[in-house]
């Protein structure tokens, strides 16, 4: 307790009382921050990495759905403030991927893989996604901010799904004629504690997520057109020790194949974003080097 002398009296204030106000979810600027918090840090520059593992399977008609692969992958990020004469402060967030496909019985990182429908042995491509980039304002195109959101008993948790229906990048002129429309959803869930998000004086928050994706057969399985879809099955976490706290396995894996994984992009980087299919189609071109994993 603090006492203060005013006019001669003593005021008994507690210590707490000087505190700066939390966060809250209804102010705009705020949910900024709570998310740029979640996403990476209101540092700066400051390096933030998600990791997350789980399955993969298939799913066809007349048939039980098959464990294809288990994944392992993680992001390493980063964030800048940024400012926007129409929407206002923001941040921009940087950021490179890897998801690494692994036998699921014994938990080797993939060169080759068996085909089980077709019995072709084909050469495995993980994901290799450089940049996957974002930007976030207080008041963006379709209005202020808002918590997207809930919190109850001290935790908070976000539900964001993203329905994906574009032109494919590998496809004809013709695609729209014969078909093969890049069709896929993205499902994350966000879950942490509302101590940590709603504490102004904190720069970064932990955060678990939960993520789901359900898509076409990967190019590099050469499914070669048959009917079915293959979705993934993860969860993860934001790493308090940042690149450091992966896996042992996933470090050397990043250390021999994609050494410039160990850090994020700059903070100015302008590249389009990378997808898997766009990173298949530029190896299949030769515009992007893949790892060679024959030694």
């Amino acid at each position: 307790m603090k006492q203060i002398m005013i006019a001669g009296c003593v005021l008994a204030m507690s210590s707490t009382a000087w505190a700066a106000e939390p966060l809250s979810f209804d102010n705009p600027e705020d949910v900024l921050q709570i998310n740029r918090k979640i996403q990476c840090s209101t540092v700066d520059g400051e390096p933030v990495v998600y990791y997350w593992n789980g399955y993969a399977f298939s799913r066809r008609q007349g048939e039980a759905d098959r464990r294809l692969f288990r994944v392992e992958g993680m992001n390493i990020r980063a964030c800048a403030s940024i400012s926007h004469p129409e929407y206002g402060d923001g941040y921009r967030l940087v950021s490179r991927e890897i998801l690494l496909y692994l036998d699921p019985e014994t938990n080797e990182i993939l060169s080759t893989w068996d085909n089980p429908w077709t019995g072709e042995t084909v050469d495995v491509l993980h994901v290799a996604n450089d940049p996957v980039n974002f930007t976030a304002y207080v008041n963006g195109p379709r209005g202020p901010l808002r918590w997207n959101g809930q919190s109850t008993d001290g935790g908070w948790w976000f539900t964001n799904t993203v329905p994906l229906f574009y032109s494919n990048p590998l496809a004809s002129e013709f695609q729209s004629e014969i078909g093969g429309t890049y069709h896929a959803t993205e499902m994350f869930n966000f879950f942490g504690n509302d101590a940590d998000v709603l504490d102004p004086e904190t720069t970064t928050a932990e955060a678990w997520v939960g993520w789901v994706r359900m898509s076409d057969w990967l190019p590099w399985m050469r499914m070669q057109g048959r009917e079915g879809v293959i979705y993934f099955s993860t969860a993860g976490r934001k790493l308090e020790g940042g690149y450091d706290a992966l896996p042992e396995f996933f470090r050397a894996e990043i250390e021999r194949h994609y050494p410039e994984y160990n850090q994020a992009p700059p903070l100015d980087d302008t590249r389009p974003n990378v997808t898997s299919w766009s990173y298949f189609l530029g190896v299949a071109r030769g515009e992007i080097e893949a790892p060679d994993r024959s030694n």
